[in-house]
């Protein structure tokens, strides 16, 4: 069985490759593409391959960019930190996924459902891609509920609703997590205000703010506002004057 493995997170793939080698020895893994343009490069040249193995965000894009750019009559299994409750848009239509961190038991259950239904797959492939990509679009306008999370040898997928704070200090972002635990991740200020939706507000260049941190708030020099929050930090944090208004408006929502 020819296989290609779409997952920008190196540790991730070499481990989902040697996994699947464990199940089936006679596994061949044809290509570890880490990005949108490095696959459709691929496929554009490669197009015959039995199953792909995809994360949905990458470091260039989604996934489902790939599949509106290059003809693909191949099925995906998606291995994805997006929750089971998102997913159940395009579970009913045929594409399979299992939720990371996975395991040996759910990579071997993928699969044996893939070689059951691997004869009827292909002519409706191109119909459920396509309920796909929009069933998933659709959920990305709105939010990505869950961040993976690199700490020493382990990922750990991390609710937005888990972080109280995401911040910059000394150049790195971090988030702050109800657990009182402090973690830094590679994203931008400006891509985690894109990911983590209407709970977080921007208060400042610095942070970003969950409603559900915020205790109370008092008035600080300059027409700012300084925010009391429901745990222990130890850093003065101010909503700039210009969004004190819609501050207090999404906080009251």
């Amino acid at each position: 069985m020819k296989i290609v493995i779409i997952e920008d997170e190196l540790l991730i793939a070499n481990d989902l490759s040697q996994t699947l080698r464990e199940i089936h020895p006679e596994i061949e893994i044809q290509a570890l593409l880490p990005s949108v343009e490095l696959a459709v490069q691929f496929f554009q040249t490669f197009p015959t391959v039995d199953l792909i193995f995809s994360d949905i965000e990458l470091e260039d894009g989604f996934s489902f960019e790939i599949f509106k750019s290059v003809k693909i009559n191949t099925p995906v299994i998606f291995c994805t930190a997006y929750d089971a409750y998102a997913l159940e848009a395009f579970k009913a239509n045929g594409v399979e996924y299992i939720l990371k961190p996975f395991s040996k038991t759910l990579l071997e259950k993928s699969l044996k459902k893939f070689e059951s239904l691997r004869h009827s797959l292909n002519e409706s492939l191109s119909r459920q891609y396509k309920a796909t990509t929009e069933a998933l679009e659709a959920y990305q306008k709105k939010t990505v509920s869950t961040l993976m999370v690199r700490y020493r040898n382990q990922l750990i997928p991390i609710s937005f609703s888990k972080i109280f704070l995401i911040y910059i200090e000394n150049d790195l972002t971090y988030i702050y997590t109800t657990q009182h635990q402090k973690y830094v991740v590679p994203n931008t200020l400006d891509e985690m205000e894109s990911k983590a939706g209407e709970s977080f507000f921007r208060v400042n260049r610095q942070f970003l703010v969950n409603r559900n941190s915020v205790r109370e708030t008092h008035h600080a020099l300059y027409r700012k506002l300084s925010i009391v929050f429901t745990f222990d930090f130890n850093r003065e944090v101010l909503v700039s004057k210009e969004k004190t208004s819609k501050f207090i408006s999404w906080l009251s929502q």
